[in-house]
């Protein structure tokens, strides 16, 4: 396995699409140096190389990143609807959301340097969802995560997912998953989802 490079400016960086979890970095990060390619940084949605790939090597990245369910991005729009999707999760499992004074829609403008129209209309053309249920979905999923791990109550939750109340969190929870926060407690039959699969 080829040893990973020191990071400096990258001659070439790959956009990947599915890339949501640790896990997936460290993927992705094998798939590179099995091709021997020259790794710098991967971090979520993108690796960045010391030099362009062979059209080759590209043909088999492409082969191997897409049998781990990655796939790469080759255009602008779907390039920026995955730099969204990255935001949203990152911003969530940052835990920084309740002390988010500013509305979403400001926050991804100014994090990604776009209108925020731009980056609604392509997120739903690609995506056939708004960026705000995208964010509703991820909560939600969020929310199960932390029911499941019982560390939480349920007024804690909320306000560590930026809920103005358990009333609030209680009501999307319920027209995401038919079930209230209580009752997916209880209920062994409710799964959760990857996150790549939250459309």
């Amino acid at each position: 396995m080829a040893a990973q490079h020191p990071y400096t400016t990258p001659a070439y960086t790959l956009h990947i699409r599915n890339m949501v979890c640790p896990r997936c970095i460290k993927v992705v990060t094998e798939e590179l140096q099995k091709l021997d390619l020259p790794v710098g940084e991967v971090k979520l949605g993108e690796a960045s190389l010391a030099q362009e790939p062979t059209p080759e090597q590209l043909s088999q990245l492409k082969a191997a990143l897409s049998a781990e369910g990655f796939y790469l991005i080759q255009d602008v729009k779907t390039e920026l609807t995955e730099k969204v999707k990255i935001a949203v999760i990152e911003l969530l499992r940052s835990g920084r959301v309740e002390e988010l004074h500013v509305n979403l829609s400001d926050y991804l403008s100014d994090l990604l340097g776009k209108d925020y129209n731009t980056l609604s209309a392509h997120f739903s053309a690609s995506e056939g969802i708004t960026i705000a249920r995208f964010m509703v979905l991820q909560k939600v999923e969020m929310a199960k995560e932390l029911l499941d791990y019982n560390e939480l109550s349920l007024s804690q939750i909320a306000d560590k997912l930026g809920y103005s109340s358990v009333a609030h969190l209680s009501s999307q929870f319920k027209q995401v998953t038919g079930l209230t926060p209580s009752a997916y407690k209880k209920s062994s039959t409710v799964s959760r989802k990857p996150l790549d699969q939250l459309t």
